[in-house]
């Protein structure tokens, strides 16, 4: 869940900043990404019609270890690659798919949720 600020600058034209937090869930539990916690900053923007943006997103583990991720979506297809990481996740590579389980009710103005799965690989340095 996060917060987002729109620039709507015509019905073709707009552009918007964010700032979400939120945790992951892996499908085996206790495994290297199960309950990480996260907060990610970006932003997207549609001209005529064609929407892309990115962001970059900082994921913390039950023992401190960190990795940075950016994300990059082209008309709605997103893809992932973590580009740095601390401890068990230095020198980590990536080759991931997100694909948006929404969208979900806006809670409030400025405010949006989503889920999002994952898949992919990892290799460890």
């Amino acid at each position: 869940s996060g917060t987002s600020n729109l620039m709507a600058f015509s019905r073709t034209h707009s552009a918007v900043t964010f700032e979400f937090t939120g945790t992951t869930r892996s499908n085996i539990p206790g495994s290297i990404f199960d309950k990480n916690t996260f907060r990610c900053i970006g932003f997207s923007v549609t001209l005529d019609g064609k929407t892309s943006g990115s962001n970059a997103c900082e994921s913390v583990d039950k023992d401190g270890d960190k990795r940075m991720s950016l994300f990059t979506n082209v008309d709605g297809k997103s893809t992932r690659e973590t580009v740095a990481g601390t401890g068990k996740f230095e020198g980590m590579t990536t080759t991931t798919v997100v694909t948006p389980l929404g969208p979900f009710p806006q809670p409030r103005a400025g405010a949006f949720q989503d889920c999002n799965q994952q898949t992919g690989t990892y290799k460890l340095k």
